[in-house]
């Protein structure tokens, strides 16, 4: 499931649409990555000179099939630092194998990328944290049952069993930290669980991701998470808490629901990046 040929086609289609974009050389080589999680997309909003490539216009890139996801890469600059997002994402509840959830990560390394914040709407597992607040993501367990780094390595991308012991990069996580303590931002730390979804989870499961230690549960992220430290990138992961999972009072809840609350949450996400995204 590492799938270079089709990673490299769609890298060598963005270029050329940049370079048909006045966007060439330095111009085009983007010192961060950012993956724009549902309701977060409006980030690309803040960016300057800004280039659009759908992600229908790159052969054989994965086109979202949910809504809140917008489906393009955006090369843009914030704050003078030249910036490339993906606004949206596929993930496995769409019937997508894990080498394409995890192509615009590997896109973006192909692309010059060497840091990237991976961003999600979460549901909030640990009862003191708040829905409409963010939590930096201190680690992950992957319970969607994939990964992305089956079949034949690829060993220009990585090694064949590549580490985990430090998926998230420290001094991105202190860099977080240091940022939202200075815009006022509260920042919450957790360790994030990944689901296949699309179904919600039932009562008895939040109890046992919260027994295993699960703060914030979402069904995407992880597998990105696994590409990208394969590749080598340092990682920051921020989930946007959309909902709060009370097992003992469960109240129903909806994707509209959760995009107006990551929507809401997205602008402090946007403050907090907009000062960061300088000091990588």
């Amino acid at each position: 499931m590492q799938n270079l040929p089709e990673v490299q086609l769609a890298v060598r289609a963005l270029k050329q649409k940049l370079s048909a974009a006045g966007r060439t050389g330095r111009a085009a080589t983007p010192r961060a990555g950012m993956v724009l999680g549902t309701g977060l997309s409006g980030l690309a909003s803040a960016m300057r000179d800004s280039v659009r490539i759908p992600y229908a216009e790159l052969p054989g890139f994965p086109v979202s099939t949910t809504d809140s996801h917008e489906g393009a890469f955006v090369l843009g600059d914030v704050a003078g630092v030249t910036v490339l997002a993906q606004q949206g994402r596929c993930h496995l509840y769409e019937g997508y194998q894990p080498a394409q959830v995890c192509m615009g990560v590997r896109v973006m390394a192909g692309l010059g990328v060497r840091t990237v914040v991976i961003t999600n709407a979460a549901g909030a597992l640990n009862p003191q944290f708040d829905a409409g607040s963010l939590m930096a993501m201190t680690d992950q367990i992957n319970f969607t049952g994939a990964t992305p780094l089956a079949g034949p390595n690829v060993d220009e991308w990585g090694p064949r069993f590549p580490d985990m012991s430090r998926i998230f990069d420290p001094e991105l996580l202190a860099l977080a930290m240091e940022s939202a303590s200075l815009l006022g931002i509260r920042l919450e730390r957790g360790v994030y669980i990944g689901v296949r979804g699309p179904q919600l989870e039932s009562p008895a499961e939040t109890r046992m991701f919260r027994q295993w230690g699960a703060d914030a549960i979402g069904m995407s992220t992880v597998l990105e998470v696994l590409a990208a430290r394969h590749l080598g990138l340092r990682v920051l992961g921020i989930s946007c808490l959309s909902n709060k999972n009370l097992p003992d009072c469960m109240a129903p809840t909806s994707l509209e629901e959760i995009v107006e609350v990551a929507a809401r949450a997205g602008r402090q996400l946007e403050r907090l990046l907009l000062d960061m995204v300088t000091k990588f």
